[in-house]
């Protein structure tokens, strides 16, 4: 793991981007989601050193790639389970950044009505079951979902996002065995951040290669340069067509970084700082605007555009979100099932 690893924060050149997605507009939709993620969570963890936003926050700044590349590949009826680290895969699979923030906020026209704060976001509506803050609880139920969709004979792909941590859980085991045996159509995508909370992976693993795990259930196993967003979607792309015919479930290894701590009071002193710089190096979205502006897909103003429009789109957002309808005593009655 180590030497894939080292290989990929290498500065390898950048390859071509594939005739498939040669397409100005659909380019232009990655980049902007991508930095829409990033500059949504740099706003949320301002506001929550400022005291603006109640309880806490896992955030996935330096791991868009992984969020974007998984959900362009996913149709809008496909859905997806998540983790407290769910902002991004949210933005990803289409929700908006005002439910997002009127939610963190508490308020009622949150997208789970205030209910789930920052480490439950989520829409059915919109293919997302709000975030499983269990390690490795959203598995087995994605499992669950694609038998769901097998029995009822559609076309339908979950993608499961966990993290490297979830790996040595039972519910991982379980929920990717069960997957195996009756050929499910998920994508169980681990983004692999090298770390479980502060601890390396290299520390609790024998075999730190993830996407090597699914050989011992019969299935394939791929790893990717999680920051590379085309990798990512060509990945994603390969895995849902095999799991839409049938061929499922596939497991995807995306090798990424996170930039900020494993939540918001941790200052990532574990993180050595010449292995920083060399990920930091690599920046999904930085290495994706050069790739572009590299090839003549873009134009300098095109970046400026984007870069502006979501700075105003989230200025507006958060100003939203301040004012926005707080829950009465009378809500905490409703929406409980047991």
């Amino acid at each position: 793991m180590a030497q894939q690893i080292t290989h990929i924060i290498e500065n390898p050149p950048e390859p071509a981007i594939p005739a498939v997605y040669g397409d100005k507009s659909f380019l232009l939709g990655l980049y902007e989601r991508m930095v829409l993620i990033r500059e949504f969570e740099e706003r949320v963890k301002f506001l929550f050193l400022e005291g603006a936003m109640p309880g806490t926050i896992h955030q996935c700044q330096g791991q868009e790639a992984t969020a974007v590349g998984v959900c362009a590949a996913l149709k809008p009826d496909d859905y997806i389970t998540s983790t407290f680290r769910g902002h991004g895969h949210a933005l990803a699979k289409g929700l908006s950044a005002q439910e997002l923030l009127d939610e963190l906020f508490g308020a009622v026209t949150g997208c789970c009505k205030g209910k789930g704060g920052s480490m439950h976001v989520g829409n059915f509506e919109k293919g997302m079951v709000p975030g499983i803050a269990i390690v490795a609880g959203g598995i087995p139920l994605a499992a669950g979902m694609a038998l769901a969709f097998k029995m009822q004979k559609t076309a339908q792909v979950v993608a499961c996002f966990f993290g490297d941590g979830a790996v040595a859980e039972g519910a991982f085991h379980e929920g990717v065995n069960m997957a195996a045996i009756w050929n499910l159509p998920v994508i169980f995508v681990c983004e692999n951040n090298l770390y479980g909370a502060s601890t390396r992976i290299d520390k609790v693993m024998k075999n730190p290669s993830v996407s090597d795990r699914a050989a011992s259930y019969g299935f394939p196993g791929e790893t990717v340069d999680g920051n590379d967003v085309i990798a990512v979607c060509e990945a994603a792309q390969r895995a849902t067509d095999a799991c839409r015919n049938g061929r499922g479930p596939v497991l995807l290894e995306l090798l990424t970084y996170r930039r900020t701590g494993h939540s918001r009071r941790d200052p990532c002193h574990y993180q050595q700082k010449d292995e920083r710089e060399a990920w930091f190096a690599r920046d999904p979205i930085d290495r994706f605007a050069r790739r572009l502006l590299e090839r003549g897909k873009v134009s300098h103003d095109d970046i400026d555009v984007i870069k502006a429009r979501v700075d105003h789109h989230l200025t507006v957002a958060v100003e939203n979100a301040k004012r926005a309808p707080q829950p009465a005593p009378a809500d905490i009655e409703t929406d409980v099932f047991a």
